[in-house]
């Protein structure tokens, strides 16, 4: 007999609510690829730079000069083939793999909502999104299917629960709460917005933004689950993005996150939506509904499945939490930060002065970061110890190239967290091109000596 879970998990459900998923989130990664394109930003970002910091462990990831152009071109257009449900499967994979090399290039880059669109690619690998309302499906009756598997369409609403609580305990300290940073920093900056700008200055509304941002992101997943609240929590979640998207420049993630909690409504509301669409495109939607469930043929390739989902949704829990595993203050030292849902969580900024001394004959200088890195990689650099790394490593290599003997690599840098006063962040006694990167705690940080309370 099947258990409960099992049961629950191959309960057959519309497949409506993936299809408007797959559909509209095909869309939004194609406006994004074509977005960034339009601005430059790729020859700005990408092309130009002379140096790029890596991720630990994908050193080899590396944009490829006027080439790179070609990998945003593969990325659009396998966004566009995921939006019309072409040759999935390979759309998919290929979107998942350009999208996150895209982001695996250059550090300076890290974003969120990158690594959300990741994940959710990932994730979406295993989810037959073409069962319906796909050209897979319109032109091969045997992959057309009116019915999937229940966990297919909650693994999605999953991951966004996740997104949400994770981005919702992470607000639950000192700073964000009682000092109502850093929005005491950012939003007295937004006086000129229309209607609001005057009170954004007020103390008051600063700490009703931080407190109102916390209890959202701790009960919106929930509320978004409950049928009678459903539409008001998606009033919500429009007028927070929107506003999101007002006050601070980050992009099309308010978007994104708007059209994916869309897969929160019931099938009868994407069912509407295709026959609306079907009916503007003159597409004959009978060949849909046609009462097949989806149904694995391989045994075994479905529990495949299950154990790469179940370790995927696994790693999602415990990665946010990896902090734990390192001394001091998180938002100081950094280690464990990224990959944790931490959205907009520090003002935090740097000044770090590079002295080169040559071991054998004693002489040194001082390196003007200009020649080397942009003015956005100088200001990640400045407070991010695994960048500060990274770059007195290019520094030694570069001048004993240069003729230098024994290069020996030392750093000035001070920063500023939250509004507090700048203190020292590296020890400038140490050696850095000496100190090798890894996983372990980087004890040549100098400890915060203020104290953030909470998770």
């Amino acid at each position: 007999m099947e258990s409960l879970i099992e049961k629950y998990i191959k309960a057959p459900v519309e497949t409506a609510p993936l299809a408007v998923f797959r559909i509209l989130f095909g869309l939004m990664m194609l406006f994004s690829i074509v977005r960034f394109w339009s601005y430059g930003w790729i020859d700005k970002l990408y092309v130009q730079p002379k140096l790029f910091f890596s991720y630990y462990g994908f050193e080899w990831v590396k944009p490829l000069g006027v080439y790179t152009y070609l990998i945003f071109v593969i990325c659009g257009l396998a966004a566009l083939l995921v939006s019309l449900g072409y040759r999935y499967k390979l759309s998919i994979v290929l979107f998942f793999l350009s999208f996150t090399y895209i982001e695996l290039m250059d550090k300076t880059t890290y974003l969120n909502h990158y690594y959300f669109i990741s994940v959710l690619s990932f994730l979406m690998i295993f989810l037959p999104a073409n069962a319906s309302y796909s050209l897979d499906a319109y032109f091969n009756p045997k992959k057309s299917f009116q019915y999937i598997p229940r966990w297919t369409i909650d693994s999605i609403k999953l991951l966004l629960g996740i997104v949400y609580f994770y981005a919702g305990l992470a607000k639950l300290n000192s700073d964000w709460l009682f000092n109502a940073m850093p929005l005491k920093i950012w939003l007295p900056s937004k006086f000129d917005i229309p209607l609001i700008g005057n009170l954004l200055s007020e103390e008051w509304v600063q700490y009703v933004f931080s407190w109102s941002g916390a209890l959202y992101d701790l009960t919106i997943p929930f509320l978004l689950l409950y049928k009678k609240t459903r539409p008001y929590a998606f009033v919500m979640v429009v007028v927070f993005h929107v506003l999101t998207r007002v006050l601070f420049p980050i992009g099309m993630f308010p978007y994104v996150m708007i059209i994916s909690t869309l897969i929160f409504f019931d099938a009868s509301f994407h069912s509407k939506l295709l026959k609306y669409l079907s009916k503007v495109l003159h597409i004959d939607s009978s060949k849909f509904y046609n009462q097949k469930t989806f149904k694995e043929l391989s045994a075994f390739k479905v529990k495949m499945k299950y154990i790469v989902v179940t370790l995927f949704f696994c790693l999602q829990l415990a990665i946010p939490f990896r902090y734990l595993l390192y001394p001091g203050e998180l938002f100081w030292t950094e280690e464990g930060y990224r990959f944790s849902w931490r959205v907009m969580l520090m003002e935090k900024s740097g000044y770090a002065q590079f002295k080169i001394v040559d071991g054998e004959s004693g002489r040194w200088f001082y390196v003007d970061n200009t020649d080397f890195i942009t003015p956005l990689q100088e200001k990640q650099m400045a407070f991010q110890p695994d960048f500060i790394l990274e770059y007195a490593h290019f520094l030694k290599s570069h001048f004993e190239a240069d003729g230098h003997n024994n290069v020996q690599v030392y750093v000035d840098c001070q920063v500023s967290l939250n509004g507090r006063l700048s203190t020292s962040y590296i020890d400038p006694t140490i050696d850095l091109g000496k100190q090798k990167e890894s996983f372990l705690h980087k004890n040549w940080i100098i400890p915060f000596k203020d104290e953030i309370k909470g998770i």
